[in-house]
């Protein structure tokens, strides 16, 4: 029996186990803990469902070498890391996991809020260090601070549940506005420019496109009001990184909570750059997030936000439901 060959990259060996369970004789299972690239095209070349992560870059000479592919399950939300062009022209099938982690997300929202507004970062250094002074620690209240979020999709609207319950206010910008949710969660909508002058804290729940391609950049940032805090889980894209350091160092952003940041993707072989030729903006983004690293009021997380058992089970479920509803013609979560 003809068997469809399956490919896996960026997967852990829990996340291994896991799949092989979802699949039987019928398929052949490959697995990589590494991401799909220019340099290792080759392990595609025969495979006909492909399943990457986002830090795959599949670019046109990538989904070249796959001659036999029909799809691709990315085990993400977004696919700009994929050419979408190429692969219409190739007749390859995308399909995405459009909800997994909106709870999961929105939690680590807040868990980045509630470590800049009551300096817990800060004082667990201190405590380690056998220092158990107050000065410098203070921190503020969430409740009655206006919350100003960018994106009101799935996972903006739990952000929005969680700001509620800590009595805060909300405004929200968003192109598709939902005048139902206004009523049940009481928020309301606003231009980018109203939210950026008038909030307290600004959080990012939007998807990143060449419509939100440095939505806040250097000539809005100096709307936002000096002191107000900064969260970003979404794509760093979507704030110029410009604007980003100009807001930090000007203490317009009095402090930023980050699980993305601009050159994520280029650092995760950061130990291999000294023994290797290394693109200058490789360099220059490493440079820019150590620099970003000593600053007190700031807090990086390593694109983690996504991460909870539960919902990378959700995506590994959503992934094996997509391959197998192509390979039987029924619906599965396509975008082209």
């Amino acid at each position: 029996m003809l068997k469809t060959s399956v490919a896996f990259f960026e997967t852990t060996e829990k996340e291994k186990k896991y799949l092989k369970k979802k699949f039987d004789k019928s398929f052949e299972l490959f697995f990589y803990p590494e991401e799909l690239n220019e340099t290792n095209s080759n392990l595609i070349a025969k495979v006909n469902i492909l399943s990457p992560f986002i830090y795959s870059n599949l670019n046109s000479k990538v989904l070249e070498k796959a001659k036999k592919l029909k799809l691709i399950a990315t085990r993400s939300t977004g696919y700009n890391h994929i050419d979408i062009k190429k692969a219409q022209s190739r007749n390859i099938s995308v399909a995405t996991v459009p909800y997994y982690g909106e709870n999961t997300v929105a939690e680590h929202t807040f868990a980045l809020m509630l470590a800049l507004s009551r300096n817990i970062h800060k004082a667990y250094v201190r405590t380690t260090r056998n220092d158990f002074a107050l000065a410098g620690l203070q921190g503020f209240d969430l409740k009655g601070k206006t919350l100003g979020v960018i994106g009101a999709g799935s996972i903006g609207v739990h952000v929005i549940k969680i700001a509620k319950g800590f009595g805060m206010k909300v405004i929200t910008h968003d192109p598709k506005p939902n005048h139902i949710l206004t009523e049940l969660l009481d928020f309301r909508y606003v231009a980018l420019e109203e939210l950026l002058t008038n909030s307290d804290i600004i959080t990012i729940h939007c998807p990143y496109n060449q419509h939100t391609h440095h939505l806040i950049n250097m000539n809005n940032i100096q709307l936002i009001k000096k002191g107000t805090l900064f969260i970003n889980t979404a794509r760093s894209g979507i704030i110029e990184p410009q604007a980003l350091y100009y807001a930090i160092d000007n203490n317009i952003f009095a402090g930023a909570g980050l699980d993305v940041f601009e050159g994520e993707e280029l650092l995760k072989e950061e130990n291999q750059m000294l023994t290797k030729n290394v693109a200058v903006e490789h360099l220059e983004a490493l440079l820019r997030r150590n620099i970003l690293l000593r600053r007190e009021n700031v807090i990086i997380t390593p694109h983690m936000a996504f991460d909870s058992v539960e919902a990378v089970e959700r995506i590994m479920d959503t992934t094996v439901e997509n391959i197998k509803s192509f390979l039987t013609g029924k619906n599965y979560h396509k975008v082209i």
